[in-house]
């Protein structure tokens, strides 16, 4: 079901693996990005070295680096956590997704092919699977994997890449989105996308990723809201 790719064991050592410390960033991107770490939960730079089986050397590099993206606060001694979202951040990446991302859906459908709409036709599909299996994960993974597809197609690698940043700020709050409501009760225009993409309407496309981009933002600021009010 699940379209990104995961190794169940190491495969054997290439020349065109990437560097250790560069595996060791992509792991923990991941678990921050698909909500892995819950936000506000302090985690110690052992403990995830033990948990991603590398070195501190590496891991404190991907710390590093994940600081600098927004995706992590160094706690002191020797811990880190995933930021808290306020419901004023959540207003302010609602914004600024909807402007970046309603123009990389834009740009996308001017340079749409047959290819590209089977591959996020395939991806929807097991999406779907996904809301209705309740799988938090596969849903998760497949909804970014829809997302970033799209951009690539759009030609426009530094809002592309501004757009992924975003995605680590706000991918813990997903997350408890989706345990809060339940993936049958999330939001999900990508059909509408598919079909203005089919269309070759670059309007309608924009459109409707702006539509997916406020009502899955809502969520995450309802359920915001509601934390702040009982803290």
């Amino acid at each position: 079901m699940n379209l990104i790719k995961k190794t169940a064991q190491k495969a054997p050592k290439s020349a065109a693996d990437p560097p250790v410390h560069e595996q060791v960033y992509q792991k923990l991107r991941a678990q921050i990005l698909f909500g892995e770490m819950a936000p506000g939960q302090p985690v110690t730079i052992q403990g995830l070295t033990d948990s991603l089986g590398a070195g501190m050397t590496p891991v404190r590099e991907a710390i590093r680096r994940l600081i600098s993206d927004g995706a992590l606060v160094f706690q002191g001694n020797r811990r880190v956590s995933v930021p808290v979202l306020s419901p004023a951040d959540a207003e302010q990446l609602i914004f600024v997704r909807k402007s970046i991302e309603s123009e990389l859906a834009r740009r996308a459908a001017r340079h749409v092919t047959p290819a590209l709409i089977a591959e996020l036709e395939a991806i929807d599909a097991a999406l779907d699977s996904a809301i209705a299996t309740g799988d938090v994960s596969g849903y998760l993974q497949c909804n970014y994997q829809f997302h970033t597809v799209l951009y690539a197609q759009a030609q426009a690698a530094v809002m592309a890449d501004f757009a992924d940043r975003l995605w680590l700020r706000f991918g813990p709050s997903l997350r408890v989105v989706c345990g809060r409501f339940g993936t049958q009760n999330l939001p999900d225009r990508h059909k509408d996308m598919l079909d203005a993409l089919r269309a070759g309407d670059p309007e309608a496309t924009a459109e409707a990723m702006a539509q997916d981009v406020e009502q899955g933002m809502d969520m995450v600021d309802a359920v915001l809201s509601e934390q702040a009010e009982k803290s």
